[in-house]
């Protein structure tokens, strides 16, 4: 078997998208009968603040390897964790290591049809220790697959500012998170635009509910919560969450608030009863008690009717409601509902065949 040719997935952002789209890749190229790697040379922290010392282990590569059943010959090893230890050793001198010559090793390891390297969150990060996005595909003289999330059309701005920047390794683009009301705009202006600037698009993938949501149990983790009041017969990793509404007003209009909403965490006070009753009247996936941890036997029977967990939340409300919509506004692989959307959602929109084309990797006779 030849030699693996590499490929870099990255981004200009953190968010983007570069892991669901490397699982599903990934996914379907082993379905079709390729020998597919995976790796993340730089792991990168995935909060917000950057951690003082990262966990030995990359949560990404762990999932990936697991859910892909991949064997350990077909992983490259991370080189290095990114966290302020990190960081302050590179900038002291402490630590002098040559990363792309530890990069070169990629090369004399796995063979196989296709190997994809996870890049760090955007196209700077990884710069002080040699493995930015650029510099790693300089080092492999590999491709780039660019993943961006759509925001508006000017996103354009910023695959044109790749394109100039990374010339010919530019390999195509990913469009993630198109909005309905502006997919056909995406296909009938984006694309064509895209492709005369010489910049293939392998797919324009919308915008996907179940993505954007959050299990339970991701929130009670994330909250510290407890759990006041749950069916015994309910796996919380696979209620999900798509919406957070605060309930903080009277009664009457929060029913009509609360109907617009689908598959929703509702916030209020423990005792506010009544706002407890409406929420359970509607769309609710999840009910988050603020105050005394109490829940009355009136709701936990209808919750429990119903099949939606109360928990109980030791935050002030302002609190609560940021670390839900930080928790809403990344896509969180570590679910299995969503390997199975993302899988779906990559066999309707990628353009395997282009992909593999330009990639200059044989398609298989009895595919």
């Amino acid at each position: 078997m030849p030699q693996a040719k590499h490929l870099l997935i990255g981004s200009t952002r953190a968010g983007s998208g570069k892991s669901a789209t490397i699982l599903g890749l990934t996914y379907h190229l082993q379905a079709k009968g390729y020998k597919v790697g995976y790796g993340k040379p730089i792991g990168t922290f995935t909060t917000k603040e950057l951690p003082e010392s990262a966990e030995h282990g990359e949560a990404d590569v762990d999932f990936i390897q697991q859910t892909l059943n991949l064997p350990s010959s077909l992983l490259r090893p991370t080189l290095l964790n990114l966290d302020r230890a990190a960081l302050q050793r590179r900038l002291s001198g402490e630590d002098k290591a040559d990363y792309s010559t530890k990069l070169e090793e990629y090369k004399k390891i796995i063979e196989g049809d296709l190997v994809l390297l996870e890049a760090p969150a955007n196209t700077a990060e990884g710069t002080i220790f040699g493995l930015s996005l650029e510099q790693m595909a300089d080092n492999l003289d590999a491709p780039i697959l660019l993943v961006m999330r759509f925001g508006s059309l000017l996103v354009v701005d910023h695959i044109l500012m790749a394109k100039n920047r990374f010339g010919d390794r530019l390999l195509g683009v990913v469009i993630n998170d198109i909005p309905d009301d502006q997919y056909e705009t995406a296909i009938e202006i984006l694309h064509p635009y895209l492709e005369e600037q010489g910049i293939p698009v392998f797919a324009l993938m919308p915008e996907n509910r179940t993505l954007r949501s959050v299990s339970v149990s991701e929130l009670i983790d994330q909250l510290g919560a407890t759990i006041l009041s749950c069916p015994e017969n309910i796996d919380l990793s696979k209620v999900m969450v798509e919406e957070l509404k605060i309930g903080a007003m009277d009664v009457n209009s929060a029913q009509s608030y609360f109907r617009k909403s689908y598959n929703k965490a509702v916030i209020t006070g423990s005792s506010r009863i009544d706002l407890q009753f409406a929420a359970l009247e509607t769309s609710t996936n999840c009910l988050i008690l603020t105050g005394r941890p109490y829940i009355s036997d009136d709701v936990a029977h209808k919750a429990m009717e119903l099949g939606v967990p109360v928990l109980a939340v030791n935050k002030d409300t302002l609190s609560t409601v940021s670390i839900i919509e930080s928790c809403l506004g990344q896509v969180r692989l570590h679910e299995g509902v969503k390997v199975t959307s993302i899988c779906d959602m990559m066999a309707k929109h990628f353009n395997f065949d282009r992909f593999l084309k330009l990639m200059n990797i044989k398609a298989y006779a009895t595919l």
